[in-house]
């Protein structure tokens, strides 16, 4: 029994999973807490490829 619980306290092969997943936790909610500047910042930049391609290449003209 105590063999059984030093093997066990010694195993690491689950640990690369909780690391994982607490990675995935920890930047899923750094997404919610910062959803509206993120969602800014994404809509700047699309903005601002839109204009420059605009630029590039103008049906109008």
């Amino acid at each position: 029994m105590l063999d059984t619980l030093k093997r066990f306290w010694k195993e690491e092969d689950g640990m690369g999973v909780v690391e994982i997943a607490l990675i995935i936790i920890v930047l899923v909610g750094l997404a919610v807490i910062f959803k509206d500047k993120i969602t800014e910042l994404v809509e700047n930049i699309l903005e601002k490829i839109t204009g420059d391609a605009k630029g590039v290449y103008d049906p109008e003209s």
